[in-house]
């Protein structure tokens, strides 16, 4: 054992899976259930790390389902319920309570399912793990791995809007019309099951940890690069009349919190993927690398979003 930094989040995933003999980088779980696949993921937020600061309660109860229900929807599955473990501050009191288990159920019936149950007990920081449940057809399944060279790169809804309210937050600029996509994601269900009943997708995954950093994803896994048009990203309208052209492709790339999905579509298919809803092609897949091209000319994009680090103690 030697002493070493913190260590990235999907470095930590790498390490982990080595030790339990290979785990697929997916964003859920998948598990043979006769007809259909079963698919199931769980997400951990703490207080100090996930939650704003002005965010109240049912915002913290709605993004704990969110952010589970967004990894149901990159499977191209429906929701079959949630379960919530909550670990309670000292200071939380009935208000709290009520308004943070509504915000739960809110989330849940919103998009059609429902919280199944779970587990609370006492902890010093408020921690919430959700896990959400899913079915899906085997041959409609979208994994992450999948894209081919010439595939179509592609998302939806528009981008940079949780950023932008990041930044607005910490500026102090709580009357910002992105406050809102920051503290309530929306996660596209809608739209990720269209998609799979498209045929169309090669590849998917949402993109709540920033654009880029799920291009990196997406390139490991299928074994591929990118290229991404910066003329097509498309950029949240408002962003760049407040933060100008650069800052907003940055917010784009890598400020994550969007839960929109990024996928790959097969050049013929495209159209019946447009049926899914606003889909954007935005590049395209290459041999390797992951570029940005801008009036012809290409740079590389480093995979940077949002990730946790961990540790800082004793790492091999």
């Amino acid at each position: 054992m030697s002493q070493g930094g913190a260590m990235g989040e999907r470095d930590l995933i790498r390490r982990i899976s080595e030790i339990l003999g290979g785990v697929e980088n997916d964003d859920c779980a998948v598990i043979d259930a006769g007809d259909r696949y079963l698919v199931a993921t769980t997400d951990m937020l703490h207080r100090q790390t996930d939650f704003p600061d002005i965010m109240n309660p049912w915002q913290m109860g709605w993004m704990a389902v969110a952010v589970n229900l967004s990894d149901i929807a990159a499977m191209g599955a429906e929701p079959a319920g949630v379960l919530i473990a909550a670990g309670l501050p000292p200071e939380a009191d009935l208000y709290f309570i009520d308004e943070l288990f509504s915000g739960f159920g809110d989330c849940a019936a919103y998009y059609g399912t429902r919280i199944l149950g779970g587990d609370t007990d006492a902890h010093q920081e408020l921690t919430i793990t959700g896990t959400a449940l899913g079915f899906v057809e085997k041959d409609l399944v979208l994994r992450r791995r999948g894209a081919r060279v010439s595939d179509l790169l592609c998302t939806t809804g528009a981008l940079g809007g949780a950023g932008a309210g990041l930044r607005a937050w910490k500026q102090g600029e709580l009357q910002s019309e992105f406050i809102v996509k920051l503290l309530e994601p929306e996660p596209r269900l809608k739209e990720g099951r269209l998609l799979a009943k498209s045929r169309a997708v090669t590849a998917m995954m949402d993109n709540s940890d920033g654009l880029a950093l799920s291009l990196s994803d997406l390139s490991e896994v299928s074994r591929v690069g990118f290229v991404v048009y910066e003329d097509r990203l498309p950029i949240a309208p408002g962003i760049e009349e407040t933060v100008g052209h650069e800052e907003a492709i940055e917010m784009v790339m890598s400020a994550g919190g969007d839960f929109e999905l990024v996928f790959t579509v097969k050049p013929e298919e495209l159209e019946a993927a447009k049926k899914a809803g606003e889909v954007t092609v935005i590049g395209e897949v290459v041999e390797e690398g992951i570029w940005m091209e801008r009036a012809g000319e290409r740079r590389r994009v480093q995979g940077k979003g949002y990730e946790h680090r961990i540790g800082g103690s004793k790492i091999d």
